[in-house]
């Protein structure tokens, strides 16, 4: 049997299920109960947080016949044929494939026919800042005025390439990328559903390492349970990604706020040996740097962190070791050197440049001048 991603498998079939989001599907819900139904629609925000999962739940609601409080029931009969992918009153375009004037034009001649056994014929048009200037353009007017039995949805992860003339047309909502706390509800909910065991701190680092998006988050669990043997650990998680541990990244910074150059040199020299990737390391420690600065200005630190408590006391104690200075100076000084890192022919000495500048207190400037 053909595997599923996650991602696809578990993607929301109502706004109830979309974690994240209620801004935005209160606004809608509401919007459909009430009648007050839009023209066209413009969803904006980064990759893989629910945009096309909410237009296409958005076209099921506008057509069910017995919508709760706006939301699609799921069980009448245009709900379910909605459900299917091919279903010709859901109408998906890749702006970044069909994206020239012809294709705009075509769409606006198809736009006239009527749906057929539902109310709306709903076009989502996903990736639209990839449409040519000319092809916005013959876009304008029918996106102004379109037929009453047409909705558009325009979804774009570029919003600020879009012609001013296209957002003034558009009821707009804007995406948030999702909190751990979210990923984590969305991965317990669907690894339990899946019948995996896991630890929940390995929950939390594949949360992290999704860095706010749905999509990726539940592709990493993907890749961890194609891993692990039915329970996901700790372990796991750091070997599938190849990402390192806090104690690595805690021992690394005791060396810099020591000042111990003999014993940094000495780490980075094991952590080379360990067939460590040099550019995701130093991403890490600029991470680390930033969860410093975090948790020694912040008055609930951990409520952004939302690290383990065990782990949390260790960031605590090395935070108050330094001073928000130099804590600026190493994020400074490893976040400005991540792009240098995939191109440079020695990682390893660039690494040990970037640590002994940030432990001397150069600057990032000074960093990068002594590093080439």
């Amino acid at each position: 049997m053909e595997h599923l991603a996650l991602y696809r498998k578990y993607r929301p079939k109502t706004f109830e299920e979309v974690v994240g989001q209620e801004h935005i599907t209160r606004a809608i819900e509401n919007q459909i109960a009430s009648g007050k139904i839009g023209h066209a629609y413009l969803f904006t925000g980064s990759r893989g947080i629910g945009k096309t999962s909410v237009a296409r739940i958005f076209a099921k609601a506008v057509n069910c016949e017995n919508n709760q409080n706006g939301s699609p029931c799921g069980e009448c009969e245009t709900c379910k044929r909605l459900e299917k992918e091919n279903d010709i009153n859901i109408i998906e375009i890749d702006a970044a494939s069909n994206n020239r004037v012809d294709d705009v034009r075509e769409l606006r001649d198809k736009v006239k026919f009527l749906p057929v056994g539902a109310k709306y014929k709903v076009y989502i048009i996903d990736e639209v800042h990839m449409l040519t200037d000319s092809a916005f353009n013959a876009l304008l007017k029918t996106l102004e005025e379109p037929p009453s039995h047409v909705i558009f949805i325009l979804a774009t992860t570029e919003v600020h390439k879009l012609p001013a003339t296209i957002l003034s047309r558009c009821v707009r909502f804007d995406f948030r990328l999702l909190s751990i706390a979210d990923l984590v509800k969305v991965l317990t909910g669907v690894l339990d559903k899946e019948g995996v065991k896991y630890d929940m701190e390995a929950l939390k680092m594949i949360a992290s390492a999704g860095e706010g998006s749905v999509r990726d988050t539940l592709s990493i669990a993907d890749s961890v349970c194609a891993y692990c043997n039915g329970t996901i650990t700790k372990n796991d998680v750091l070997k599938v990604l190849g990402t390192t541990d806090y104690d690595m990244l805690l021992k690394f910074f005791d060396f810099m706020i020591d000042k111990d150059i003999g014993g940094l040199l000495g780490y980075i020299d094991e952590i080379d040996k360990m067939g460590k990737n040099m550019s995701v390391f130093v991403k890490e420690l600029s991470k680390h740097a930033r969860n410093l600065l975090i948790t020694l200005s912040c008055k609930e630190p951990n409520t952004i962190l939302n690290l383990p408590e065990e782990e949390f006391e260790k960031f605590k104690e090395q935070a108050q070791r330094c001073d928000e200075k130099r804590l600026i100076s190493y994020l400074q000084t490893f976040a400005s050197a991540e792009n240098e890192l995939r191109y440079t022919l020695s990682p390893r000495l660039l690494l040990e440049t970037l640590s002994l500048s940030a432990m001397l207190g150069q600057s990032s400037e000074e960093t990068k001048k002594n590093s080439k």
